[in-house]
């Protein structure tokens, strides 16, 4: 089984979310249906960057890297060089 950390974004919020999932595309649909609680606002999310792992341990950690680094331009940097 693959896991994900993905980036999305929405240009009306100029806001990037960050998460983990085993399938980015079902969980960009929720995220843009209104059924998750951070990006329920908007419906315009669109992934911007994804990077695979074998474990969702390895997934999650990766995701708490990202975001503990608090940082747009970071989350940006991982955009514009594709580090996936």
């Amino acid at each position: 089984m693959e896991y994900f950390v993905y980036i999305i974004y929405s240009g009306k919020l100029d806001r990037y979310y960050i998460g983990h999932s085993q399938n980015v595309r079902e969980r960009l649909e929720r995220h843009n249906g209104g059924r998750s609680k951070y990006t329920k606002m908007v419906k315009d999310w669109e992934v911007k960057w994804q990077q695979v792992f074998t474990t969702r341990a390895e997934a999650m950690a990766r995701e708490r890297e990202i975001k503990g680094k608090k940082s747009r331009g970071y989350i940006e940097y991982l955009i514009r060089n594709d580090f996936g």
